[in-house]
């Protein structure tokens, strides 16, 4: 009878000790990936400054400002568009106009990187001046290695922490867990974004071009001096509209304005009789 009882606690024992064990283990696995996040980080940090940048290839954001005077507005549109067509760039944006000095046509062209250079040479020809010629190179190589290290450290610690989930039992575990995948989920997809964002930049250039003439004949329309005349005539009497206009805006302060000095001034005669 001894024996069996001691059998019996004995068996009880090892029981109570694996499942301990077997808690002990998954507390263990859990802060294990906790403490996982930074050292990866670091890990990868290193790596991006001592070899993935020696491998990977110049990641560079090229973008041109030019302004020049032309004295053909239309003839030096056609040979823009002629250099689109050869460099496989696209049209952004077209606004043209005219003011009192001149009239203007200002293009935004997107194209691929590789051809930016060859681009700005050829619309340069035929070109005597340019007001303004900003050429601007950003390096973003280390920042897009960079991105693309650590969006790789926290998919495996997405990894580390989905293979724990599958193990969890309890429900305050599980919550936890949860808790942490959607904070390491949110940093990817934010990563993503400005990884996706640099992808397109780098990708595609973006040239804004400026054009104007000073000779009316550009845009084959002609202003006569009578006409400047009638333009001189019709602003000012806008402008003298817009002034009653104004006006008629503040009557409420000028009639209480003209109230008050009527008055005064009966006050001061007053006084003085």
């Amino acid at each position: 009878m001894k024996t069996v009882i001691s059998s019996l606690f004995l068996l009880t024992l090892l029981l109570s000790c694996n499942k301990e064990s077997a808690h002990v283990d998954y507390k263990t696995e859990t802060v294990e990936a906790a403490e996982m996040a930074p050292m990866i980080s670091e890990n990868y940090s290193y790596n991006v400054n001592e070899t993935e940048k020696n491998k990977s290839d110049i990641k560079i954001i090229k973008n041109g400002n030019l302004r020049f005077e032309t004295q053909n507005l239309q003839n030096s549109f056609i040979a823009i568009q002629k250099a689109i067509k050869s460099h496989k760039a696209y049209v952004q944006n077209d606004d043209s106009g005219k003011d009192y000095e001149s009239t203007y046509r200002h293009i935004t062209i997107r194209l691929p990187n590789a051809y930016f250079d060859s681009f700005i040479n050829e619309i340069s020809k035929g070109v005597k001046h340019f007001d303004k010629k900003e050429i601007s190179a950003q390096d973003v190589t280390e920042e897009f290695v960079d991105l693309e290290a650590r969006l790789k450290a926290k998919r495996t610690l997405e990894n580390r922490y989905l293979e724990i989930l599958k193990k969890a039992n309890k429900v305050t575990e599980i919550l936890e867990i949860e808790k942490e995948l959607a904070s390491i989920r949110e940093e990817i997809e934010a990563k993503e974004g400005r990884l996706k964002y640099l992808q397109s930049k780098v990708a595609m250039s973006i040239i804004s071009i400026e054009m104007y003439t000073e000779n009316p004949t550009g845009t084959g329309t002609t202003i006569s001096y009578g006409s400047k005349m009638w333009n001189a005539i019709s602003s000012g009497f806008n402008g003298l509209s817009s002034f009653f206009l104004g006006i008629l805006h503040i009557w409420p302060f000028i009639l209480i304005f003209v109230v008050a000095f009527f008055l005064i001034r009966r006050k001061l005669k007053n006084k003085n009789k």
